[in-house]
């Protein structure tokens, strides 16, 4: 079961990465292009929010049933996981920032509905995803996806 659900996580994550930067870059050029919003503006920041949703939960799961998750810290402690990169990356770290970018989304999604014009909905959309986007960035294990 580890390994399947480490797979969809791996490979979803290709997903989430590409939409969210397309949603980032639609909400940049919307704000600096002085574009009206559209229903394709809305469908994309909706999508870009639903597929980290469901990365989260699968990376839930994952963190539950990964010996690098929190069995990590409970059969090293937490003393031990945080004086180790990778295992501090993986129990701590990963998990910490990645639930801060999808919360991130989650909030810049929520709040542009309520504006009720286009400059101030896309300056929402592209200070709350460009911050979830370097937060997710910052965070990859890029050695494993790279390995």
């Amino acid at each position: 079961m580890y390994s399947t659900v480490q797979f969809i996580h791996s490979y979803w994550a290709y997903l989430v990465l590409f939409v969210v930067l397309i949603a980032t870059i639609n909400a940049l050029a919307g704000l600096f292009g002085n574009k009206e919003y559209q229903p394709k503006d809305f469908r994309l920041s909706l999508f870009a929010l639903i597929v980290t949703h469901i990365q989260l939960l699968i990376g839930l799961v994952l963190y539950f049933i990964s010996p690098l998750g929190l069995k990590s810290i409970m059969n090293n402690g937490m003393g031990t996981v945080m004086k180790d990169s990778v295992l501090r990356l993986y129990a701590v770290e990963h998990i910490t920032v990645m639930l801060l970018a999808v919360v991130l989304i989650t909030i810049g999604y929520s709040k542009h509905k309520k504006k009720l014009t286009s400059k101030p909905k896309f300056k929402t959309l592209s200070i709350f995803y460009t911050l979830a986007l370097i937060f997710m960035l910052s965070r990859i294990p890029w050695q494993q996806w790279f390995a």
